[in-house]
């Protein structure tokens, strides 16, 4: 578990870096952020360094985004990707190729702006569980297929709403996965009446 102010920031830096030390090696390296909110300056020059050494780079961010992506020799295997459509995205995801299977995917409360860093307490924990990280990887990978509700960050700083290309299938990450949740098995009817039962416990 890494916990701002004091460990978060360095150990994040460090995990990119050695993605860094992989694509400098010739191993296929990539990071995949998902955020509200990117605009601390470490990590943006750290983002740079990461392209310009040839790390393929995803950023998911909702809000703000003080990196500019695609600029040739600086950010040209950056991409930001901002999704809006009917359910507010909130989670904080961070994932590294090439890292130790326990320090492969974190999540938690922190976006990387220089409030959550420095004059917070902000938690991130490791996703240890096998099935869960590939479960995790694949919902990150679906985000990255959306071509009817994801707003692409040009390297002017313009957002250009993504369209299906001509005979492309339209794909909306958040329909994909609410189709999904509608297929899951419903639990067992003593856990439905047990939590219905906290919840009326709640009310009183």
């Amino acid at each position: 578990m890494l916990v701002a102010p004091e460990f978060l920031l360095p150990n994040l830096a460090e995990l990119i870096d050695h993605e860094i030390a992989a694509a400098r090696e010739g191993k296929d390296a990539r990071l995949i952020f998902k955020m509200n909110q990117l605009e601390e300056d470490l990590m943006i020059r750290k983002l740079y360094e990461a392209s310009q050494a040839g790390v393929q780079v995803d950023l998911m961010v909702r809000g703000i985004c003080c990196l500019r992506p695609g600029i040739p020799g600086i950010s040209e295997n950056i991409r930001v990707r901002s999704i809006v459509g009917r359910y507010l995205e909130h989670s904080r995801i961070f994932y590294f190729h090439n890292a130790p299977p326990d320090r492969r995917i974190y999540m938690g409360s922190a976006d990387l702006m220089r409030r959550n860093l420095y004059n917070r307490v902000e938690v991130v924990f490791p996703v240890l569980d096998q099935r869960l990280q590939r479960d995790i990887v694949h919902i990150l990978e679906t985000y990255t297929r959306d071509n009817t509700q994801a707003w692409d960050l040009a390297p002017d700083g313009v957002y250009h709403r993504l369209q299906p290309a001509p005979g492309e299938e339209a794909f909306s990450a958040q329909e994909a996965f609410m189709t999904n949740s509608l297929a899951c098995p419903k639990p067992p009817a003593r856990l439905e009446n047990l939590h219905r039962q906290k919840l009326g416990n709640v009310s009183q």
